[in-house]
């Protein structure tokens, strides 16, 4: 391509360094799409014969055509994916191929092929973070009113419902889904197409053609920046590391829930792994492996930030190093996701096991605490106090919960308690007292499930 300016070949290292194509060739659509934008819009402008915009249409339609088929030779020799296909392009239409790359430069061709992708990339995210919301509230209206233990600091806190549990999810992904399509429209914002190397170009161009044809809101406005940005993968990383994030502490407690210990619930057979010399295992590999990718796509946002940091304007060749980051954070992502619902859709609960489970650890206490505030109208702290002495003595009995502790026992630290105050310490009553709006009763639940339904995901 610089043969004009280069007497010798470049080095096999400096080649295998230098090219990218065995990366990049996956902005093969995104290429062709830019090229036929461009080579329009050139034609319109009178900058190439309607003629040889022809050619270069119909010869972009069969070079796509060639890809799909497989029956493209991509070449190293030939760097990157622009180089690859407009070599091809020359050597089926001949001359008006050379003429495709008037006023723009690889610079502006790569931002803008890599925008196009991000932004499907993006949309295609979104889907899948819908799937995993809908498989959560399937779940959660069945089991609306199931009873289980809520957890602070992995110990039992509280009683809530399973159904409450799996919204909670629903609203974390809800701020995914907000962030991935925030980052879209960024993404989709600034077209550099006509950018060129980073100064512009002395052709009397129509870039807001071009951004319109390949759906961006407008040209960008700065040339440098065009060209350099990176920003918008930054933002789209750091959209697909936070919800990953959350799916990885869902997949965190897959794994819990289906262990022997807690047996809150099980995977089925097709998310499910065994053990080459344990017979009996049930391993959770799918939820174990979307942590795992939850870390490295968290830290290719931290590869690509410290790439970026340290580049002045307008563009180098780390910039090369952009799409491997991000093409591998976006298969990890729609892998997890798509895993993910598979084991959330599946998932079988043990509503016996659960419930026993929601009464262990004295949950109910704060029930009791919450009594003696409002039926005797002591102040909280003090019921919080006369609520731990009980705890304390119930466990120096070796009861299982408050309920067990007869009624003398309680009027031993607070006269005033009656049989009502041990009336509101059953675990369902505990539950179905959770009412206030976002709470846990079974109410709240199904009212919540219903607004999910009016606008699911």
């Amino acid at each position: 391509m610089w043969g004009g300016r280069f007497a010798d070949k470049p080095t096999d290292a400096m080649q295998a360094i230098n090219a990218s194509i065995d990366i990049d060739q996956r902005l093969w659509r995104a290429d062709i799409a830019g090229s036929k934008a461009h080579a329009a819009m050139l034609a319109a402008q009178g900058l190439l014969t309607a003629e040889d915009d022809g050619k270069i249409q119909a010869g972009l339609d069969q070079i796509a055509a060639e890809i799909e088929a497989g029956a493209f030779t991509f070449s190293r020799e030939l760097e990157d994916i622009h180089l690859n296909i407009e070599a091809r392009l020359t050597e089926r239409i001949g001359e008006a191929g050379k003429r495709l790359h008037t006023a723009r430069s690889r610079n502006d061709q790569v931002a803008t092929d890599f925008r196009l992708w991000i932004g499907e990339a993006l949309a295609r995210a979104v889907a899948g973070v819908g799937r995993v919301q809908r498989a959560l509230l399937m779940q959660a209206e069945v089991h609306a009113d199931w009873a289980m233990p809520g957890f602070t600091h992995l110990q039992s806190a509280q009683p809530i419902t399973l159904g409450h549990h799996l919204l909670a999810y629903v609203e974390m992904l809800e701020r995914d889904r907000a962030r991935l399509r925030g980052a879209r429209d960024t993404t989709m914002r600034d077209c550099p197409l006509g950018a060129a190397a980073l100064a512009g170009t002395g052709f009397p161009i129509d870039r807001s053609s071009t951004a319109a044809a390949l759906n961006f809101s407008r040209p960008a406005p700065n040339s440098l920046d065009a060209v350099s940005a990176r920003d918008f993968a930054l933002e789209a990383l750091a959209a697909l590391a936070i919800a990953l994030t959350h799916l990885s502490r869902l997949a965190e407690e897959i794994v819990l829930w289906t262990s022997p210990q807690f047996a809150f619930a099980r995977l089925s057979d097709a998310w499910s792994t065994g053990s080459s010399i344990m017979p009996q295992k049930r391993n959770p590999d799918a939820a174990e492996l979307i942590r795992a990718k939850a870390a490295r796509v968290t830290a290719h946002f931290s590869a690509l930030a410290s790439i970026m940091k340290a580049l002045p304007l307008a563009y180098a060749k780390d910039l090369q190093e952009d799409k491997a980051l991000a093409f591998e954070a976006f298969d990890a992502f729609d892998l997890s996701a798509a895993a993910m619902a598979g084991m959330i859709e599946t998932m079988i609960f043990d509503g016996a096991r659960m419930a026993a489970a929601a009464g262990a650890g004295f949950s109910t206490a704060t029930d009791l605490a919450d009594w003696l505030v409002r039926d005797l109208k002591i102040p909280f702290r003090d019921a919080h106090h006369i609520t731990g002495a009980l705890v304390r003595r119930a466990e120096a009995l070796g009861l299982p919960s408050l309920a067990d502790l007869p009624l003398g026992e309680f009027q031993a630290v607070e006269p005033r308690i009656t049989e009502a105050a041990r009336a509101t310490l059953g675990v369902d009553q505990s539950i179905a007292s959770r009412a206030s709006y976002g709470g846990t009763a079974p109410v709240r639940v199904r009212e919540q499930i219903a607004r999910w339904k009016e606008t699911p995901p």
